[in-house]
């Protein structure tokens, strides 16, 4: 009953759900809206440029009933014809073709957004399932649908109705009205019908939007197990996440070790913690921090100090505050400042005298560190 319950689809979709949706060409798409802005585009097209088309019909019959009789006979003369005749109607049909197109774009992009996915033209399987074929068939979307065409049928038919009525002295006035005014008034008045009758197709938009992004939302909902799939997916299993922080962790210590035979100095706590520091008066402005470990990697530090005879020097405070207030390969504090010069003083002067110049150094006795450095 838990496991049913758990791959009931009560959740919202997540974003990487929705973005590989849209990779497959899965997005709200309403085919009433296309309808309704082919329709209106188609219309409103042919009344702005019903005058030109008109123009350019009149043109190509004056310009093809006019022939005189050596033209007949002349086949050159009949392609020229039919040349110029295809290019009127081209002039003419041209502007309507371009509005009709940017309907034909502007009514799915409106809904859904632009969208090109070769994955949805590829063939599905599934579809020629029959058991699946009957249960769209019967499904809600299908009813939906039933309804929609129903629904256009009854709005197209009262709009029509409703039209006959407004229009029917209009209608019966064309009759006395003569020939030429009534042929103008007829093509006017069908126009301005067209565009009534497209424009009626909106209420069914307007009901088929709201539908259509429900149905969308509802087939991306997705079960409890879903979202935690795509988490692992998205964001790796935790054994695996652990696993690469290890490695990563690794990679930077050996890193980090490879740098502790550059350094001038080892500072340790004794035992807990320990620094390795880097200072070339030359090229850096203050020491930097190269290494810093604790524990066995405070260990390991001082076995590869050792082994490249770096200089040890114990003061447990100063490696705290060192360890706990600089990052590896950044400067060291300026409260540090005066007890890091102690040190490489000391450090500097002892690699001296092992040299055999000058006398053996102290040690400082006391180091210079702030109090609000030496708490740690």
């Amino acid at each position: 009953m838990a496991e049913d319950s758990a791959q009931e689809k009560t959740e919202e979709a997540t974003p990487r759900r929705l973005e590989k949706a849209r990779e497959e060409g899965q997005v709200p798409r309403s085919k009433e809206l296309t309808t309704t802005a082919v329709l209106l585009g188609g219309t409103m097209g042919i009344v702005v440029f019903g005058a030109l088309l008109a123009e350019k019909i009149k043109s190509i019959i004056r310009f093809n009933f006019q022939l005189d009789r050596e033209v007949l006979f002349d086949d050159q003369q009949m392609l020229k014809h039919l040349g110029y005749s295809f290019m009127e109607a081209l002039m003419g049909l041209l502007p309507f073709f371009a509005v009709v197109l940017v309907a034909a774009i502007a009514g799915p992009v409106a809904l859904g957004g632009w969208l090109f996915s070769s994955k949805s033209l590829a063939p599905k399987l599934n579809r020629m399932d029959p058991l699946k074929g009957l249960a769209r068939m019967f499904s809600l979307k299908s009813l939906v649908e039933l309804v929609k065409s129903i629904g256009k049928v009854g709005v197209v038919v009262a709009a029509a109705f409703i039209l006959l009525k407004v229009m029917q002295d209009s209608l019966l006035g064309l009759a006395d009205e003569p020939v030429e005014q009534g042929i103008v008034h007829s093509v006017t008045l069908s126009l301005w019908a067209a565009v009534f009758l497209s424009s009626a197709t909106i209420l069914i938009a307007l009901i088929d939007i709201p539908f259509q992004i429900f149905d969308h939302s509802k087939k991306m909902k997705m079960s409890r197990q879903d979202v935690k799939d795509e988490m692992k997916d998205t964001e790796g299993k935790p054994e695996v996440k652990s696993k690469i922080r290890q490695m990563q962790q690794q990679m930077a210590q050996a890193r980090m070790m490879s740098e502790v035979p550059e350094a001038d100095v080892v500072i340790t706590n004794p035992t807990h913690f320990s620094v390795a520091l880097k200072y070339d008066p030359d090229s850096m402005a203050t020491p930097i921090l190269v290494a810093k470990g604790i524990d066995h990697i405070a260990i390991k530090i001082r076995e590869v100090a050792r082994e490249h005879k770096i200089e040890f020097v114990e003061a447990p405070v100063l490696a705290r505050a060192i360890y706990h207030t600089t990052e590896l390969d950044d400067e060291i504090p300026a409260g540090l400042y005066v007890a890091i010069a102690q040190v490489l003083a000391y450090v500097f002067q002892l690699r001296e005298f092992r040299h055999g110049q000058g006398e053996r150094p102290q040690y400082p006795r006391r180091l210079d560190i702030p109090k609000d450095m030496s708490n740690y």
